[in-house]
């Protein structure tokens, strides 16, 4: 009897170590695999034309103001349509069209400047912004150029600055002629500011402000040419 007890408790000790065993040797839940409803994100957009900073000079003239301009971009990985923006630098007014092709027929004002991008999407909800580049739509013939309105780089527009005495103003200046000669500034406390604060060569300048006031400035650009573009208005802040 004592040999049969002694027994059955070895062959359950044995069981229950090849049990621990076996269950304990790793994670047996099989791999899910990819999830079927998991929609890759779209890359962004490859500009093609109009290219970056020229003179575009393709296009159907529709009236002695106005040609049709066909924007293209290399197809996006994993997009399935596409919003194109196309903004008028004179009058910063932008307009927007879909397409589910990477190119689209746009009908724009000759002897204008324009910056355009695109926005890629996907399936779902996902989307990716292009770069953005500038161009200069062809109007009757002519030998130079206006250069495209100075950009913002700093302060960003309405910004808030921590107490200072001064601030230096800086923007980006892009002539399809490239031949920018200097940047008339332009910087006050009223809106559209009328005070010249300086001309300079450089793209940047720097202004003296004081604490509790909000500010406003512009540029105006000037090439060789004697042709000449304005920015639109910036403003900030200081505290």
């Amino acid at each position: 009897m004592k040999k049969s007890v002694i027994y059955l408790v070895g062959s359950l000790a044995a069981c229950l170590f090849m049990w621990n065993c076996s269950s304990g040797g790793g994670d047996d839940t099989p791999d899910p695999g990819p999830d079927p409803d998991k929609v890759d994100p779209p890359s962004a957009a490859t500009l093609v034309f109009p290219e970056q900073n020229s003179e575009c000079t393709t296009g159907s003239n529709l009236t002695s103001t106005e040609s049709t301009i066909l924007f293209n971009w290399n197809d996006a990985n994993n997009a399935t349509s596409y919003r194109l923006f196309v903004k008028n630098l004179n009058t910063q007014n932008t307009q927007n069209y879909t397409s589910s092709i990477s190119e689209r027929s746009v009908t724009v004002l000759r002897g204008t400047p324009y910056s355009w991008y695109v926005i890629s999407k996907n399936s779902g909800t996902e989307t990716a912004q292009s770069p953005t580049w500038k161009f200069y739509n062809a109007g009757e013939a002519v030998s130079s150029y206006a250069p495209f309105p100075a950009e913002l780089i700093a302060p960003e527009l309405s910004a808030t600055l921590s107490f200072t005495t001064s601030v230096t103003l800086e923007w980006k200046g892009e002539d399809v002629d490239n031949d920018i000669k200097e940047y008339d500034v332009f910087f006050g406390t009223i809106s559209p500011p009328v005070d010249k604060a300086t001309t300079t060569s450089n793209a940047s300048a720097s202004v003296n402000v004081s604490s509790g006031t909000t500010y406003y400035w512009r540029i105006v650009t000037h090439d060789a040419q004697n042709n000449n573009s304005e920015s639109q208005i910036f403003q900030f802040s200081v505290n």
